[in-house]
């Protein structure tokens, strides 16, 4: 009778003890769980990471002779052969230039102005030639190459050697010089029209105290193409001379 009792606790003990192990067990599974999910909760994920690296680390520099597609609205990818592929935004305070693919006329003597809205629509349609100068990652200018501009030349597209292979205009012009990009400036008159220009190592470039000089002297100084590039992109009065498209002479208005 008494091995009865016996084995009948010591059955109900085993019982006990199993039950106990269980529920702890399943209270650690699930504090682990519960570890691994608020650890994964608070874990970036690696999309949102790969997407925010480099944000506010925007370029600067020159892309000559790119090929700019559409990404997104605003948006915009140069590529250059031998660099890597830059993505750049526009804002309202890029100057977009044309030359018959973005916007304008591609038989025209001058770059014309085009709007963003003109830009995305070319660029979706397919890659645009263009040089593209940067600041912070922003385009501060995007200038269509007029197109066949590199074929046959001994100068990249736009540069000076090309246009000097009779492809520019020649003239005197009487109105404001603004920046384009390095080099390219664009002189417009009385009637708004602007004509694009490029500058070389013979353009001759006096100043009156606005480009360089001083404003109450009695004669012109000779001044420096920085000095001209940093006056420009405030605008500055000039009677610009060309033969060519190349600038070879430009006197400030006293």
């Amino acid at each position: 009778m008494m091995n009865r009792r016996l084995r009948k606790a010591l059955v109900v003990t085993t019982a006990l003890t199993a039950g106990l192990l269980m529920t702890a067990c399943q209270n650690e599974d699930t504090g682990d769980n519960a570890s691994a999910v608020s650890a994964a909760s608070s874990a970036p994920a690696a999309g949102a990471e790969a997407a925010g690296s480099g944000t506010g680390k925007g370029v600067s520099g020159s892309f000559k002779n790119g090929k700019v597609t559409h990404l997104a609205p605003g948006k915009y990818l140069v590529s250059v052969p031998g660099k890597t592929d830059q993505a750049f935004f526009v804002s309202e305070e890029t100057k977009i230039w044309g030359a018959g693919g973005i916007c304008g006329d591609a038989q025209g003597q001058s770059a014309t102005q085009c709007t963003e809205a003109e830009l995305e629509t070319a660029a979706k349609k397919g890659a645009v030639s263009a040089d593209v100068e940067m600041k912070d990652g922003a385009a501060v200018s995007v200038t269509e190459q007029p197109a066949g501009g590199g074929s046959g030349s001994t100068g990249q597209p736009g540069s000076a050697e090309g246009v000097a292979e009779g492809e520019g205009v020649s003239g005197t012009w009487f109105g404001n010089v603004s920046y384009l990009a390095p080099g390219k400036y664009t002189v417009s008159d009385t009637k708004g029209t602007e004509q694009a220009f490029f500058v070389s190592e013979e353009t001759k470039i006096w100043g009156a105290g606005g480009i360089c000089g001083d404003a109450q002297g009695q004669s012109a100084t000779q001044c420096t193409e920085a000095e001209l590039e940093a006056a420009a992109r405030k605008g500055v009065g000039a009677e610009v001379t060309l033969s060519n498209g190349i600038a070879t002479k430009i006197v400030e208005d006293a």
